[in-house]
């Protein structure tokens, strides 16, 4: 991520997002076959980098400007280290837990000091909401959930939108009972530019938006709730309803938990621009770039994209979503990639997480 300009707008020095918001099981099928090599991930919280150790590479790289967003994953680290699955997932907020603070003392307990005192710090808050509930979106979702959802649908409307059904059912829910003027309101206030942008995200990621928010989230919800079955969706549970119900995401889940424990020191964790990685000369055969593009000019856009290529193996995958902000190959660069359109196809159809409009993958030639 080009740290000059989007650190000069937006502020790195809290937690942003405290879990990841894109879907790993995409991420993970659009970069193919990749054992035995060099991948790099943006951190955001760490969750999709962890979710790429079963692709058996031999080194995750994950970089971030965040000191935070690094943080949340050298604590999920430990408490791979330290915990079983179950006091994993209850830790992270996944599952109710009365053991919580127990659970984080034992995970924290081998941090560095610095570490140590940044969680600490936020020891209090992770007890009640779980580890991956701290961040700023989840505060945002947490608004929603606790105190405007409950003016708009009773519990057992609420409910039902995880009850499986199907499509034919599901789209007459979405329409008769859960499309109301209420929630409609709620959908205009709530997911404007202007309140995600505050109690969300930051304002300068809008900084080159163009549209409503809240016409797109109406769009993408449709996808999430007809498209797709509700109830296997974590990321809808979590806004929804605490925790992430039936579902988790790909690296929370049980039957992957050993074999990512025994793979964690592939992860190479670093602090920094995404640049750093193109200057030290390193290469790499897949990069999960999360949404980074779309906080970047045009013009910081074509700069950045072709030192991603520059530190690209032939062959390599790059991997990103769009949100509001159209970001593809610049014209540039056209010449040294070519689109995936099937893994492009079926990410969009399978993608849980369902902010985004679109999905991109492209190999380099």
């Amino acid at each position: 991520m080009n740290g000059a300009e989007i650190s000069s707008h937006a502020r790195f020095d809290d937690i942003r997002y405290a879990q990841l918001w894109e879907d790993a099981d995409v991420l993970n099928a659009a970069l193919g076959q990749q054992r035995g090599k060099v991948l790099v991930s943006i951190c955001s919280a760490g969750d999709n980098a962890l979710g790429m150790l079963l692709l058996d590479p031999e080194k995750v790289i994950t970089i971030d400007l965040s000191r935070a967003q690094v943080a949340c994953l050298k604590l999920r680290v430990a408490a791979y280290r330290a915990l079983d699955h179950q006091g994993f997932v209850e830790l992270l907020g996944s599952r109710p837990s009365e053991r919580r603070g127990e659970l984080f003392d034992t995970a924290a307990a081998g941090l560095p000091a610095e570490l140590a005192a940044f969680w600490g710090a936020r020891r209090e808050a992770v007890v009640a909401y779980g580890l991956g509930g701290v961040g700023k979106f989840e505060r945002y979702f947490r608004i929603l959930r606790q105190y405007l959802l409950p003016l708009v649908h009773s519990r057992a409307t609420i409910d039902e939108v995880f009850v499986s059904k199907p499509l034919a059912a599901r789209a007459e829910f979405l329409d008769r009972r859960w499309n109301n003027w209420r929630w409609n309101l709620l959908l205009k206030l709530f997911f404007s530019n202007f309140v995600m942008g505050r109690l969300g995200r930051d304002p300068a990621f809008f900084q080159h938006v163009e549209g409503s928010l809240a016409e797109h989230v109406a769009g993408r919800l449709r996808h999430a709730a007809v498209d797709l079955d509700p109830s296997q969706n974590p990321y809808l549970h979590w806004i929804l309803k605490p925790g992430h119900g039936a579902a988790l995401p790909l690296a929370w889940r049980a039957e992957h938990y050993d074999t990512i424990r025994t793979r964690l020191d592939r992860l190479d964790i670093r602090e920094g621009a995404l640049e750093t990685l193109v200057e030290s000369g390193e290469r790499a055969d897949g990069f999960n770039l999360s949404d980074i593009f779309e906080y970047m000019s045009p013009e910081v856009f074509e700069t950045v994209y072709g030192a991603i290529l520059a530190a690209a193996n032939p062959g390599a995958r790059l991997v990103y979503w769009n949100m509001m902000v159209p970001r593809r190959v610049p014209p540039v660069h056209a010449g040294r990639v070519s689109r995936l359109e099937p893994e492009i196809a079926a990410g969009k159809a399978a993608d849980k997480a369902f902010f985004y409009s679109d999905f991109v993958v492209e190999a380099v030639k």
